[in-house]
């Protein structure tokens, strides 16, 4: 556990990836990844994955000072497609298809914000789905959503802490 975070998101990702119907019915496979860097590796090196859900193991995040001091971390999840280049319905029925997978996933997720608002961790309620722009890969559909979660912050002052 870091900074009161013991939520394992990719291994959450990583379970309804593998036991989601239509991600099997498409031949969705779970990956981690750092960043979009990482992500956009993965999709141009593996041209024998047809579709994937990549968790990035790194995360924003930042801490709000006020008089419940809370830290938030935010992990990215990514989702990708591949389609017959410059078929542009074929793109979009892909979009189509990870919107719905998308849907499926907050399904589960919004139980599983109930289960962590026992243990004072907290998922934000709006979590928004990007498309990404056709150039960013030719011949694959991509988007990605995040997950932002609060947690409250210890910033008490102990003087242990500090050299005199």
């Amino acid at each position: 556990m870091i900074n009161g975070f013991n939520w394992d998101a990719a291994g959450f990702f990583e379970r309804l990836t593998s036991s989601n119907k239509l991600a099997a019915q498409h031949g969705f496979r779970f990956e981690r990844v750092s960043s979009l860097e990482g992500y956009h590796t993965l999709i141009s090196t593996t041209l024998s994955m047809t579709a994937c859900v990549a968790v990035s193991d790194t995360s924003e995040g930042g801490t709000e000072l006020n008089n419940s001091p809370h830290t938030r971390r935010v992990k990215t999840v990514f989702l990708f497609m591949r389609h017959a280049a410059n078929d542009m319905r074929a793109r979009q029925s892909c979009l189509e298809t990870m919107n719905e997978l998308f849907r499926q996933f907050l399904s589960v997720l919004i139980q599983e914000k109930t289960r962590l608002a026992e243990d004072c961790i907290y998922i934000d309620p709006y979590v928004k789905f990007h498309e990404i722009d056709k150039y960013f890969y030719s011949g694959g559909a991509c988007a990605f959503f995040q997950i932002a979660i609060d947690t409250f912050a210890d910033l008490s002052y102990n003087p242990e802490e500090w050299n005199q």
